[in-house]
């Protein structure tokens, strides 16, 4: 039986994205997944959502445009630490990625939002492991500048839940999947086990998290009467306004719900880069 001391899922969603404050947002995070352990959350939703526009992130870092952010290789220590300090950013924002669905978009199946859910939690974990390794560099998540590109997907997918499980999950997240395997192989060879251990953690999860935006993608799709992938293919034309560059890790991806059709699709006319 549900205990009688019950916590809102959306109101902690809310305070989440809205509290604007770095650590009380992971214990915030790791709390709700501990009240779906013991059974005590509720799902009822009685507010309307405030506008992603409203969202608010910690003072630091500074946010940037992609385009306007230094490059650094990772053959020096501090360029090592720039790039463990934007993966950093990526899981945080991930973070947010996760509340924001939960909270934008309301009346779906529970299975739905308890699934979102463990994926912020896990990516609450994520970041705070990145965290931790980035301090051997002697720098702290927020002495650097971030780039803003992945909420700004958030924001253009507010108003529909298949534009953005196209667009973030099955778009934004996947690439991971594409790219992750080259980066754990060069640590590898680096020695940075530690680096390595962490990067296979996040990869693992990350199969999960991609896996669930393509069940629920395919599985909102068919409700709505739509073809899941011939929409697919809108979402990414409409909103990523083309294709993700390749290469594309076909065996992975399968793993991760996309079907073949949908890899042959983004390998069509393939240009790496």
């Amino acid at each position: 039986m549900p205990s009688e001391k019950q916590h809102n899922l959306f109101g902690l969603a809310e305070s989440c994205l809205f509290g604007g404050d770095l650590d009380g947002l992971l214990e915030q995070t790791h709390q709700a997944r501990r009240y779906l352990d013991l059974k005590q959350l509720g799902f009822n939703s009685d507010t309307d959502p405030k506008p992603i526009s409203h969202t608010v992130f910690p003072d630091r870092p500074v946010l940037m445009m992609p385009k306007d952010m230094p490059r650094r290789g990772t053959e020096t220590q501090a360029g090592q630490g720039a790039f463990f300090h934007a993966l950093a950013h990526i899981e945080f924002v991930a973070i947010y990625l996760a509340w924001d669905i939960i909270y934008r978009f309301r009346g779906l199946p529970e299975q739905f939002y308890i699934d979102w859910l463990i994926i912020a939690g896990e990516e609450a974990t994520h970041f705070e492991m990145l965290r931790q390794h980035l301090r051997q560099f002697n720098t702290d998540y927020g002495d650097l500048p971030a780039h803003s590109g992945l909420w700004w997907h958030a924001r253009e997918t507010e108003h529909d839940i298949l534009a953005r499980l196209a667009i973030v999950p099955r778009c934004m997240e996947a690439r991971g999947l594409d790219v992750t395997p080259s980066v754990m192989a060069k640590f590898t060879a680096s020695g940075d086990q530690a680096a390595v251990a962490i990067l296979q953690r996040i990869y693992e999860d990350e199969v999960g998290h991609v896996e669930r935006g393509s069940f629920w993608f395919n599985t909102l799709a068919k409700q709505a009467g739509l073809d899941p992938e011939q929409h697919y293919k809108n979402m990414l034309l409409g909103f990523y306004k083309g294709k993700p560059k390749g290469p594309f890790n076909r065996e992975v991806r399968l793993k991760a719900g996309f079907t073949a059709g949908e890899i042959d699709w983004l390998e069509e006319g393939l240009t790496t880069g």
